[in-house]
């Protein structure tokens, strides 16, 4: 894979995608497999190495929190008086999705031999149906809980390393979690985004223990470069435009799509 208007593609489309609670992993490797021809395995190998360039941008975008968040670190006990919930939070949570995570990859990798063609993207498609149904049930609940719990930390922990498989959205589950144990739209948006940073990062990382053998080190580079750029300048507004766009019904379209899609080539 050494065209590399193709990593500039996927970049973008993972810049702007890992924001919106869509699966941006499943929808790049719709993409990968649909149109550009990979295998199975390797667009997905490729959808989660772009991880770790919006993680990056993330990072920036968020380092002033991430600076204060550091710097009680050194003092920090889970059960200290004035203790970060926060860091709790973020440490447990960051825990549960690297076990979880780890597990449903090894397995992912077991199944790829069965999921040549139609079949993995049937199965993408499913599971942004599942998304969008989550997300839906979460819609319209609204809280006022304040500060994050340890079943909180463990429920979107294993929620979100679950989101390694293509089509499983991290940000719409997580976030829809939270909802449904009674935040606010704008402390789940936060708690979900602060902890996409050691998520993002880890499966990048992970992917590279394979050595991303689809990925020559020009590519790599401009793939992580374009996805870092196109995620800093864009994760202010769509962040705003999430608060507006029913994005389970987005979820729901592009699944059936994707289902009825993936059937066909199968027949």
């Amino acid at each position: 894979m050494d065209r590399l208007w193709l990593a500039v593609v996927a970049g973008v489309l993972q810049g702007v995608f890992e924001w919106l609670p869509i699966s941006s992993e499943g929808n790049i490797a719709i993409y990968l497999t649909a149109v550009e021809g990979l295998s199975p395995s390797a667009a997905t190998e490729f959808a989660l190495f772009l991880h770790a360039g919006t993680a990056l941008a993330a990072t920036v975008y968020y380092r002033g929190e991430i600076g204060a968040l550091l710097r009680t670190l050194p003092s920090w006990r889970p059960s200290a008086p004035g203790a970060t919930p926060d860091l709790t939070f973020l440490g447990v949570a960051t825990l549960a999705s690297g076990v979880v995570g780890i597990a449903a990859y090894a397995t992912l990798e077991e199944l790829f031999p069965a999921l040549a063609g139609g079949a993995f993207i049937v199965l993408v498609g499913l599971l942004l149906v599942a998304t969008g149904v989550l997300q839906r049930l979460a819609d319209a609940r609204l809280g006022d809980r304040q500060e994050p719990t340890l079943f909180d930390a463990v429920l979107v922990g294993v929620l979100q390393g679950l989101a390694i498989l293509p089509g499983i959205s991290r940000s719409g589950t997580t976030v829809s979690a939270l909802l449904l144990r009674g935040y606010d739209a704008q402390a789940s948006f936060r708690l979900s985004f602060l902890l996409s940073i050691p998520a993002a990062t880890g499966a990048g990382l992970l992917v590279l223990v394979d050595g991303v053998p689809t990925l020559s080190p020009a590519t790599a580079a401009v793939a992580i470069a374009v996805s870092a750029v196109v995620g800093y300048l864009t994760i202010d507004a769509l962040l705003r435009v999430v608060a507006r766009v029913a994005f389970w019904a987005v979820c729901l379209g592009l699944g059936g799509i994707a289902v009825v899609g993936g059937a066909l080539t199968m027949l």
